[in-house]
């Protein structure tokens, strides 16, 4: 089975006139984007090679990228994401979990009824967010990755048990009665 490719920056705004390009990283040190080799365009339609990082502040660095040297292609790089070789990254440590091994993963109940499969996780600041396609169709349910929820994800067995809330698994709120 091919393993996924891994988020591990996005490209941001161009930065002065000789395409230097700013980088938001999503790894654990934030430093290490620039470590995996040439970076991959989601999608796949292009390859970057770093040729000079330096942090800007936290999780955003300035980036010289080979072969970009004005602010025009700089500035066409804008809202790119860029991925590895999941292979490359290092294993996850016991209870942590990289998004592109949740993706695909069955979702379950705790007594083993199908909810659905996970197609994406998200963070939009506040935690991570699982997303589920329901096993009978509709809208996508959007449940936080929080231990009340999350009781168990087992990779080799490509599901995650979880602990649907209230309002989401129909039972009536006890707070309103």
């Amino acid at each position: 089975m091919t393993r996924p490719r891994v988020l591990v920056a996005t490209f941001g705004a161009a930065h002065g006139i000789r395409g230097e390009v700013r980088v938001k990283s999503f790894t654990a040190d934030p430093a290490a984007f620039a470590t995996y080799g040439p970076l991959q365009a989601e999608g796949g339609t292009q390859m970057f090679e770093i040729a000079g990082a330096r942090p800007l502040k936290d999780d955003l660095f300035i980036v010289r990228i080979k072969d970009v040297n004005d602010r025009t292609a700089a500035e066409a790089l804008n809202g790119t994401g860029l991925t590895v070789a999941r292979e490359l990254l290092p294993p996850a440590q016991a209870g942590e979990y990289y998004y592109s091994d949740l993706v695909g993963l069955k979702a379950v109940t705790d007594d083993g009824a199908a909810i659905g499969t996970v197609v994406a996780v998200q963070n939009y600041g506040a935690g991570d967010i699982l997303e589920i396609k329901p096993e009978a169709g509709g809208d996508t349910l959007l449940l936080p990755f929080l231990d009340a929820v999350v009781r168990s994800v087992d990779l080799d067995a490509g599901r995650i048990v979880l602990n649907l809330p209230q309002e989401v698994a129909g039972e009536p709120d006890a707070s309103h009665s």
